[in-house]
């Protein structure tokens, strides 16, 4: 089981976490909302719990907790910007369906 970033995703986890002034790393997890039933749900992370999975790319650490690990195996964390704007891309290997708006997912 694993879970990546790029190195676009790497420098602005690193960036926003040298901003904070605190910070081991970003939580990745997934919480039940929307029409296709899962969403992403990302978040700083100041102190690790026993429980957690730690993923490390480019410098810069990617915390799962085991319930969402399972709908995140191979996920590998993105961030792009597209003209003005500009945020995290999950590319899943998990989903298999989204809803219209892209808020949430299935697996």
């Amino acid at each position: 089981m694993a879970i990546s970033m790029t190195e676009a995703a790497a420098n602005h986890v690193r960036r926003s976490i040298d901003g904070r002034g605190k910070g081991v790393g970003i939580r990745l997890g997934v919480r039940t909302t929307g029409c296709s039933g899962l969403a992403y749900v990302l978040e700083f992370v100041d102190e690790l719990a026993d429980e957690d999975q730690v993923f490390e790319s480019h410098g810069q650490k990617v915390i799962i907790d085991p319930k969402s690990l399972t709908y995140l195996d191979g996920t590998e964390l993105d961030f792009v910007k597209e003209g003005l704007n500009e945020g995290f891309k999950f590319n899943n290997p998990n989903v298999r369906g989204e809803c219209g708006c892209g808020e949430s997912f299935n697996v």
